[in-house]
């Protein structure tokens, strides 16, 4: 068998491997293959050496490009977030050897008290607002959110990962600012992922 041979061999394995995720139809839009698949194994080798080169949050916010005949977004939506799960588990895990449980249920009420504050202003009024004439998130629909949260936090009521994970937002003329809400939804995820 000469090389070129093993390289064709190669090339043919690679295109019939069974893709990592379910594929959306040709007209559809998806996750481009080949950027989830090498956000993927960097995370995975990452986790493998125990490294710090990801953290949850960077899984949190990873994103990528829309193709035609891409992955499910859902399906890769749902490993993302099992990944992530796994990453905060870790730093858990680190944390509580490294300073003791105390230590991590401190800084864990510290970040839902910072939370709380923020969510305690009045309503209409718990984050700055765009512009007239530019869009935010709407502003019923994330008060409405807030106020779970809020709950959570205080009273115990349940509120999971995935709720805060698949919040969507209708757009309205001075609403929300986008980065203010997903900075702050990022912050209860830290939350409750370091108490579960």
């Amino acid at each position: 068998m000469t090389s070129d041979t093993v390289k064709d061999v190669t090339e043919i394995d690679d295109e019939e491997t069974t893709p990592a995720f379910r594929t959306v139809g040709a007209r559809e839009r998806g996750y481009h293959r080949t950027a989830v698949d090498t956000f993927l194994a960097a995370a995975r080798d990452s986790f493998e050496d125990d490294s710090d080169d990801l953290s949850a949050a960077d899984v949190r916010v990873a994103s990528f490009p829309l193709v035609k005949g891409g992955y499910d977004i859902g399906e890769v939506d749902a490993a993302l977030g099992r990944v992530e799960d796994a990453l905060a588990a870790r730093q858990r895990e680190r944390t509580v050897r490294a300073e003791g449980a105390e230590a991590w249920v401190v800084h864990a009420r510290s970040e839902a008290q910072i939370v709380l504050d923020h969510l305690a202003r009045s309503r209409r009024q718990k984050f700055a607002r765009t512009g007239f004439l530019t869009f935010g998130y709407r502003i019923d629909e994330v008060d409405h959110v807030a106020a779970r949260i809020v709950r959570y936090l205080r009273d115990g009521d349940e509120l999971s990962v995935e709720q805060l994970r698949s919040a969507a937002f209708r757009m309205q003329r001075g609403g929300y600012r986008e980065e203010q809400v997903d900075a702050l939804l990022d912050a209860t995820i830290d939350v409750i992922l370091a108490v579960r």
